[in-house]
């Protein structure tokens, strides 16, 4: 039959194919070819294995021969079927490609219509080359709920959510600059690797891509998140706007429930899922929710009507009603009479109601109900592990023990100032009751003699001014309990019972609730009028993260892996427990970052922020190893070049370091200097004093060499350490490093001229570049004191002397950045050079060999017009000097304060918070690349505390004292 009037081409999906001219051969052809789900299956699988490119590239595909071989046996040979290769992106240059929608769009159908659910999640879902097209072509949506569907057999749903979180963020950034996906997803990702390492293969996929593409722009070390983004943020697409949360409860499990202000209940049984809605009816009628409460796996859910239903989260999706109630009265009451809680011990449920004195058990596997009296109103409750015991709080004070087993009351005990209890934490190792009233005081009483009363073994009573508790969070993991009260959260070590620590809130805030971290070492708290998750450090009381949320939070809950904030519109922002310790006890330096020295490897590096210490950071880990104390701030900072001497200013006196051993070695008192440098030899120091004698000294000794009694500015040490040279009165002046006599001037030849900037050249130790104010360029040979002028620049051009900059074999000279635009001279070729910044910058940095100059900016007053994070964030840019071609890019998360390049190709920022961000230069036409950190380690894994930095501690006097 010929077919070929029965088919038409079509365009779909930028390819032509071929479409039948009517439904009726595609209804015909599905029912006589594709009726069993095998087939269909094996169909698919066969049109997923073209798209993916299985048989390309010479790969030969197996068949089977009909004709029969001496052995009786079909043939099974395999054929090269010379199939094309299927890429997602047809390059033609390195920056500009085309997506192939037809893969795109038919591969991921085909793999899971045929069931391949594994290859579909690990070699698309999670892979960059899928993700890039995607974004290319417009897709992001689309991948944002790809990455977000759920599968029973999905293997790495939080890695697809978080992927997805990191896309939704970036979107309206991405969508104008899809290549920056590559950037965008590392910077992300990287502090993260420990916890997700399934996701370590994409990240290498992002710098095989760099790599292959012949340059761009690696983060080696992130800087510590300020914030982190919520692995799911869930709305409830079928609620009505305007409603509000009164209720909210969390069981084992992740489920989360809530209830509306109109009586509805919505349920969340965790990752993956949406918000539902509970709709349950008895005798026609429709139930109106009042209140929820959790203990262990079940939720107790109340009504307007004084009903009460019961679900175990372990079974099936049913509620179970509790028929019973206290009192006759309470069942006429038209009135709902609030639950104030209720402890499970396996199928049996100990509930109190607000201002009552009765504790009613119910069972569920029974349904009898039986009921303890106490002597005042029930505000708390605790079970003992095995279940024998009940503790109950009361309003009064007091507590009071039964024996459920026997029904009866076995004793009471109260506090001295007959205050009502609000929680009851029982240790029962050292048979140890604690009780916490509203003020926040502890009472420790010993339980240990079931016949006697219980003995006091301590209060405590808070001095300060106290207000009522609003929330406690207790961790028996790490012995921790946390009391929250309105203007101050106080931590409680249980092992002892002494209070650790209290945190006040910000000055005009108020505390609503907190919630310990997963490891206990932070804190987050909610205040008011406040939209944001506030993270504190138990350690500092630094306030170190703060996490977004939608809207104004109602409540947050804790669960196993995950911190749930409950908004007041009932949607819910998601965050990894995990994430959240990672970020917040990321180590950074307590101010802005002042000043950054690296050696010529790169591998330690060093940063000062205007405080006593001096941190020393390994690139390996991406963590301070050791710091470098000091008896006051440290105002500048050198490093030898063969890295064993660290010369700092602190306070007016010098100190020297052993990098090798971390001794401070010299101490020196007396300089008055308001600058130090090291001579390229590394043999000696000298001090610069604006006010008083610039000395050289020994490094090792700290021994005096001469005076130099002139004061010159922007003083530099001759590569061959024999000069100091600075400008002083328009003239450049060298110093010998052995008298401290003037023994060379350079002065321009016209009068009315002075020096405004210069640079001596490692290359050539014998010449300095004088750039003087009329824009004529100098070279000044030292030693023989001859002058040639080389260039004249014209009037379009000026040299800014504090951006000026130079190669050190003075190739090419940084000249200005103004109106956002880098002016080069290049002395090589003798010409000038510009290029356009993305908006004003901020910091430019020329690499010493001249290869690139890395610059940071603001961005364009375009993309200030947008609202979304990265649009608003510096950019940090790397450009290629020879042809002025952009190597790469990156958004930086914070605000940077210094900018430094180190001979090895990787670019240093400092940022105002405290944090270091290392990033690699990857090109074709530069020799040598900084290699990215594979791993953390497992340095990560430890205590925050355990990585806290070594301290080295400075002499107690000086050593040397100079007049």
């Amino acid at each position: 039959m010929k077919l070929k009037s029965f088919l038409v081409k079509r365009t779909v999906a930028d390819s032509q194919v071929l479409l039948w001219v009517s439904r009726h051969f595609k209804l015909v052809v599905a029912k006589r070819y594709l009726g069993s789900l095998e087939v269909r299956r094996k169909i698919h699988s066969e049109i997923a294995d073209y798209f993916s490119g299985r048989w390309a590239c010479e790969s030969g595909k197996p068949h089977i021969v009909n004709q029969k071989s001496r052995l009786n046996k079909a043939l099974n040979i395999n054929i090269d079927r010379q199939q094309t290769s299927q890429p997602f992106v047809f390059f033609s240059s390195k920056d500009v490609g085309r997506v192939k929608m037809r893969k795109v769009l038919e591969l991921p159908y085909h793999l899971e219509q045929s069931g391949r659910w594994e290859e579909l999640e690990c070699e698309l879902l999670m892979a960059l080359g899928f993700h890039l097209a995607m974004v290319q072509a417009g897709l992001l949506g689309d991948l944002v709920a790809m990455l977000e569907s759920y599968e029973d057999s999905s293997q790495f749903l939080r890695e697809r959510l978080l992927l997805a979180s990191i896309l939704k963020s970036s979107a309206c950034f991405l969508q104008i600059s899809p290549l920056q996906l590559l950037t965008v997803m590392e910077t992300n990702l990287l502090p993260y690797l420990e916890l997700f390492p399934a996701l370590e293969c994409y990240v290498k996929e992002i710098r095989n891509d760099r790599r292959c593409r012949g340059r761009g722009l690696g983060t080696v070390l992130c800087p510590s998140p300020s914030s982190i983004l919520p692995i799911q943020c869930l709305k409830c697409c079928d609620r009505s706007s305007g409603g509000c949360v009164i209720e909210t409860a969390a069981a084992e499990f992740g489920i989360v429930a809530q209830i509306m202000d109109d009586g509805s209940a919505w349920i969340w049984s965790g990752s993956g899922c949406d918000i539902v809605k509970l709709s349950p009816s008895f005798e026609q009628e429709e139930v109106k929710f009042a209140g929820v409460n959790s203990s262990g796996p079940f939720l107790l859910l109340s009504t307007q009507c004084n009903q009460l239903f019961v679900w175990d989260v372990t079974g099936p999706e049913m509620l179970v009603e509790v028929k019973a109630r206290l009192k006759k009265e309470l069942e006429c009451s038209q009135t709902p009479n609030k639950i104030g809680g209720f402890a499970a011990y396996q199928k049996k449920l100990f509930l109190w109601w607000k201002d009552e004195s009765c504790v009613s058990v119910f069972d569920i596997s029974s349904g009898t109900l039986t009921h303890f009296q106490c002597q005042g109103s029930v505000t708390c409750l605790a079970l003992s592990s095995d279940g024998f015991f009940m503790y109950c709080g009361q309003d009064d004070g007091t507590v009071s023990i039964f024996d459920i087993k026997a029904s009866n009351l076995i004793g009471t005990c109260s506090n001295s100032n007959h205050s009502t209890v609000t929680s009851i934490i029982l240790c029962e190792d050292k048979r140890e009751m604690a009780c916490v009233d509203r003020n926040g005081n502890v009472s420790l009483w010993d339980v240990a003699d079931e016949v006697q009363l219980p003995r006091l073994v301590k209060e405590h009573f808070d001095q300060s001014e106290s207000n009522n508790i609003l929330s406690t969070d207790y961790s028996e993991e790490i012995s921790t309990l946390l009391v929250c009260q309105g203007l101050k959260v106080s931590l409680w070590d249980t092992c002892n019972w002494e209070l650790w620590d209290q945190f006040l809130a910000p000055k005009g805030k108020a505390f609503t609730q907190a919630v310990l971290s997963q490891d206990g070492h932070l804190f987050l708290a909610l205040l008011d009028t406040c939209s944001l998750v506030l993270v504190w450090t138990v350690n500092t009381g630094e306030c170190v993260l703060s996490l977004e949320t939608t809207k104004q939070p109602h409540t947050l809950l804790r669960m196993a892996s995950d911190v749930i904030c409950v908004n007041r519109d009932g949607c819910l922002t998601v965050w990894d427990s995990e994430m959240i310790d990672v970020a917040g006890t990321a180590l950074k330096m307590g101010c802005g970052v002042k000043e950054v020295v690296a050696e010529e490897t790169g591998e330690w590096f060093y940063t000062t922020d205007g405080s006593e210490k001096v941190w020393r950071w390994s690139l390996n880990t991406g963590l301070p190893h050791d710091n470098f104390l000091h008896d006051g701030p440290v105002e500048k900072l050198q490093l030898s070049l063969n890295s064993i001497h660290l010369v700092s200013l602190s306070a007016g006196e010098i100190y020297v370091w052993n990098t090798e051993t971390g001794e401070n070695i010299v101490r020196i008192s007396g300089s008055r200097a308001t600058n130090i440098l090291i001579t390229p030899n590394s043999k000696f120091g000298v001090s610069i004093s604006e006010r008083g004698l610039s000395r050289v000294w020994k490094m090792a000794l700290g021994s005096f060499v001469c005076s130099i009694h002139l004061y010159l500015s922007d003083a530099q040490v001759s590569p061959e350490s024999t000069y100091l040279i600075g400008r002083r009165y328009g003239d450049l002046l060298a110093a010998s490093l052995w008298s401290g006599s003037i023994s060379k001037r350079f002065s321009c030849v016209e009068s009315s001229e002075h020096v405004v900037a210069f640079q001596t050249l490692t290359e050539h130790p014998d010449f300095v570049v004088v750039m003087a104010a009329s824009g004529a360029v100098y070279t000044w040979k030292v030693a023989e004191e001859t002058i040639c002028r080389h260039f004249q620049l014209p009037y379009t051009f000026h040299c800014h002397p504090q951006d000026f900059q130079m190669s050190s074999d003075g190739t090419y000279a940084l000249l200005s950045t103004d109106n956002g635009t880098i002016s080069l001279l290049d002395l090589s070729r003798v010409r000038l050079c510009s290029f356009k910044a993305e908006g004003p910058i901020i910091k430019a940095c020329l690499h010493q060999t001249g290869c690139f100059v890395a610059y940071i900016s603001h961005p364009s007053s375009l993309e200030n017009s947008c609202t979304c994070f990265l649009h608003a964030r510096p950019i940090l840019t790397v450009t290629r000097l020879s042809d002025g071609e952009r190597i790469g890019s990156v958004r930086l998360p914070k605000n940077p304060l210094t900018l430094m390049a180190c001979e090895r190709q990787c670019v240093f920022v400092g940022f105002e918070d405290g944090s270091v961000g290392v990033y690699s230069v990857s090109d074709d036409m530069i020799d040598e690349e900084v290699s990215s950190r594979e791993g953390l380690n497992g340095q990560r894994k430890q205590c925050p505390f355990d990585r806290t930095p070594f301290s080295w501690f400075p002499r107690a006097t000086p050593n040397i004292t100079w007049p």
